[in-house]
């Protein structure tokens, strides 16, 4: 009941305390309606890239920084990102008026892409991003009426950066 009032109350706007937001939480009634975010793999790889930044990610990030070398007898168990002819890295995106805050953006490795006979890199081909349309609430500031300091959400579609791949060049000029 209480909800009902609080709701005729603001009419379409939802507002929130900071206290009803604790630890970049959303609030209940908008979780349902929401998409399942954690099919989304910006969403699901968060934990992972997390994960390796604990363990040492200082080493492993030297090694990838630059366009890589085609090493073939790695790629047999290694992910997509790292036996793609354009290979990619993933960067953890942090937005605290977004949720969910943290998304994991793709960043091309390479301006060309990797030639499969010399494992170097070339170019004659682009490397260049893919994108998902992916809808995120965006946290606004209510408006004066509501009472201040409070917080309605809106929703928003982004492109986020998923992936890359070998493209030929626009023009061979």
């Amino acid at each position: 009941h209480l909800l009902q009032r609080h709701h005729h109350h603001h009419h379409h706007h939802h507002c929130f305390s900071q206290e009803q937001l604790q630890a970049g939480e959303l609030p209940t009634h908008f979780v349902s309606r929401t998409m399942k975010w954690d099919r989304y793999a910006p969403v699901q790889l968060v934990p992972h890239l997390e994960k390796m930044q604990q363990e040492g990610g200082q080493r492993r990030k030297r090694q990838v920084d630059g366009c890589p070398a085609l090493q073939l007898q790695a790629t047999v168990n290694s992910e997509p990102n790292e036996r793609s002819l354009s290979p990619w890295r993933y960067r953890i995106d942090e937005d605290e008026n977004r949720y969910p805050q943290k998304l994991a953006f793709a960043e091309c490795l390479c301006t060309g892409c990797i030639d499969v006979k010399t494992g170097r890199e070339t170019s004659s081909l682009n490397s260049v991003l893919m994108h998902q349309t992916m809808m995120v609430l965006r946290r606004k500031l209510c408006p004066h009426n509501a009472s201040p300091g409070t917080f309605a959400f809106e929703v928003e579609y982004i492109k986020v950066p998923v992936g890359c791949t070998c493209v030929l060049p626009r023009s061979s000029g």
